[in-house]
């Protein structure tokens, strides 16, 4: 990804606090030389100095077929902005677009068995619905068997993290400020949340 040095996403552990609020990425394969995606929930865990990501195809899904030791690329996006050169102190300038991204890299391992499938959808459930967790332990053992094995789990271990915050850190204070309030003043949740991260810098 391409990330001046301005717009460095560089605290490690806000990173990973940022995969986890949008932890609704896309995973990118390659397949016979061409690029398949798929979007999906993912589990973001920081393990001693390992960062490591799990998640689910439908079995059904043709590019789980060769996610075993692949190289993956996910991608965590959002919020996003659209920046009016209205914010600008010159007239000269053009409108542009503020957003945080994530690009994680790894090899992905399948994760093979009921044991280990049920350990991370046990995961899965804590972190999107905690309270669903009762009506799944109450359903039928064969029938979570035949969901479980509907699914190809897996998990990845990131081995090249870049991380970048475009926030119009190039601009004026004045400039930014400009932005900041007409982001707040707006309905879309994702320019709000925008001018927060602005405001955080």
């Amino acid at each position: 990804m391409y990330i001046p040095s301005f717009n460095k996403f560089e605290d490690l552990q806000q990173v990973i606090g940022f995969m986890q609020r949008y932890s609704f990425a896309t995973i990118v394969t390659v397949k016979n030389g061409i690029p398949v995606a798929t979007h999906l929930p993912f589990i973001i865990k920081r393990q001693d100095d390992k960062i490591i990501l799990s998640s689910h195809f439908a079995k059904a899904n043709p590019q789980s077929s060769g996610i075993n030791n692949s190289s993956a690329l996910v991608i965590f996006t959002e919020p996003h902005a659209y920046i009016s050169p209205k914010n600008y102190e010159k007239e000269a300038n053009v409108p542009t677009w503020n957003y945080l991204a994530v690009h994680a890299y790894g090899t992905c391992t399948l994760l093979d068995g009921e044991e280990k499938k049920g350990a991370l959808l046990k995961e899965m459930i804590a972190c999107y619905e905690q309270d669903y967790q009762q009506q799944w332990d109450s359903l039928p053992a064969d029938y979570k068997s035949r969901m479980m094995n509907g699914i190809v789990a897996f998990e990845m271990i990131v081995d090249d993290l870049q991380a970048k915050k475009k926030l119009s850190q190039n601009r004026t204070n004045k400039e930014r400020e400009n932005i900041i309030q007409e982001l707040s003043r707006a309905k879309n949740t994702n320019e709000k949340d925008i001018a927060d991260y602005m405001g955080g810098l």
